[in-house]
């Protein structure tokens, strides 16, 4: 039993779920992006359950629709990711607290300082999910004029991770001696001042704060690109991605884990998570019924506004009851556009049918009993398409109830979920070794 494959499981949460009908779905919770003791009951409810980590997704801006559609939308806004995982450090004691943190519109020094915080707040909990922003209109509130190109993003991406982990690693673990009799609070030689000047950035350094208690966050990151496989294999410990099914998550995962491995990296130090909205029923018609009623949540305005957010272009022109035309390339998120047109392609849908389904969930999806669910999260598993998934629910309270109370015992049952967290730290229950520290491994050893 103890060299059997371990599923891994994170909960994607914006605070709350992403379908555009989730707030309506009945006996939901309309105001749960807002409501902390709600979020708060979520997350302690994923603990018990023994979920890898909660999930926070981020936005810089209000979504790039028009005020028909986002009237429509309960995730246009949502609480600021450092300040609700802060929060909820205090309510959880085993459960990962992952946020989004742009490398295009912040600055260094403070994702540095806020995750570094926010590690030494949970206990070591904290994991970075690195984006580079895709929303043009996000460029607009941070004095721009437009979004910088999609090449350029990537590569202040990679300048932006060697930065904040080099100023993780200003202190050596045991700079602060905090000698009372002599009046020494940290050693200076085991101080380091990081002085990066680079194409994009420059920062002097140190972090005024101590190491973060993992070494580094737990480093995850959600592209699908070219770009963004090549950024994993060189940063990421877990990868956030969007498969459509096992043999496309399969060449993923081969790409990926293959690219760590030429660049000296072990692919066991990486788990990749691909999401997975999960609808659960006593039986397979029952699920089915219950997805068809939450689509049925989601208002054409919506779908339309969604799909024009995924292609990079406004699709309101369109003819709804004719084919998708030909797309050309756009600044937005390239993997996003391509797994779009090619959802198009593959099921010969209409504009109107696209929209539909863009404005409820498009990506990899399991529908069924809690047995079926598990035989295709095991199979994923066993068949190297995945190491574990990164679960969004249908609707809130009820579609997380459902997967906790139906699907985990089924999976602890096969032994392939824990009964129990490993370890204190998401780098223990995750099985990810502590980075050694670049400026101080030497002299630590």
């Amino acid at each position: 039993m103890a060299d059997k494959k371990m599923l891994r499981l994170g909960a994607f949460m914006r605070p709350a779920s992403i379908h555009t009908g989730a707030w309506r779905y009945p006996g939901g919770w309309p105001d749960a992006n807002f409501n902390f003791a709600k979020i708060k009951q979520m997350a302690q409810r994923l603990e018990q359950a023994k979920f890898d980590a909660f999930f926070m997704a981020d936005h810089m801006a209000v979504l790039n629709m028009p005020a028909k559609a986002l009237k429509r939308s309960h995730t246009a806004t949502s609480f600021e990711p450092f300040t609700l995982l802060s929060a909820l450090s205090q309510a959880t004691e085993r459960l990962g607290l992952a946020a989004t943190a742009s490398t295009t519109f912040d600055t260094p020094y403070h994702i540095a300082r806020r995750f570094a915080s926010l590690d030494h707040i949970s206990g070591g909990r904290a994991a970075w999910n690195v984006v580079t922003t895709s929303n043009p209109d996000a460029a607009l509130n941070f004095g721009l004029d437009e979004h910088m190109e999609h090449g350029a993003r990537y590569r202040r991406a990679r300048e932006f991770f060697d930065v904040v982990t080099g100023l993780w690693d200003s202190w050596a673990d045991d700079a602060f001696v905090r000698d009372v009799e002599n009046g020494i609070f940290f050693d200076p030689d085991k101080m380091h001042v990081l002085d990066h000047k680079g194409e994009f950035l420059s920062v002097r350094g140190p972090l005024n704060i101590a190491r973060p208690i993992q070494g580094w966050p737990v480093i995850v990151q959600a592209g699908s690109s070219e770009p963004g496989r090549q950024l994993a294999a060189e940063t990421a410990e877990a990868v956030f991605t969007a498969q459509s099914n096992l043999a496309v998550g399969q060449a993923f995962y081969k790409d990926v884990k293959g690219r760590m491995a030429k660049l000296g990296r072990s692919p066991d130090h990486m788990k990749i998570l691909p999401a997975a909205f999960v609808m659960v029923g006593e039986t397979l018609d029952e699920a089915e019924r219950k997805r068809a009623l939450l689509d049925s949540l989601v208002h054409d305005d919506s779908g339309l506004a969604s799909l024009s957010i995924a292609l990079g272009m406004d699709a309101s022109g369109f003819d709804l009851d004719g084919p998708l035309p030909d797309i050309p390339d756009t600044n937005a998120s390239k993997s996003g556009r391509e797994r779009t047109i090619e959802l198009a392609r593959r099921e010969n849908l209409t504009v109107r049918q696209l929209a539909q389904r863009i404005g409820g969930h498009t990506g990899l999806q399991f529908i069924g009993t809690a047995k079926t669910i598990a035989d295709q999260m095991e199979e994923w598993l066993v068949t190297e398409g995945s190491d574990g998934f990164t679960v969004q629910f249908p609707y809130l309270p009820g579609g997380l109830e459902d997967f906790v109370t139906l699907v985990v015992p089924e999976l602890q049952r096969r032994g392939i979920f824990r009964t129990e967290y490993e370890g204190k730290t998401l780098r223990e229950n995750l099985d990810l070794p502590r980075p050694s520290n670049r400026f101080f491994a030497e002299k630590e050893a």
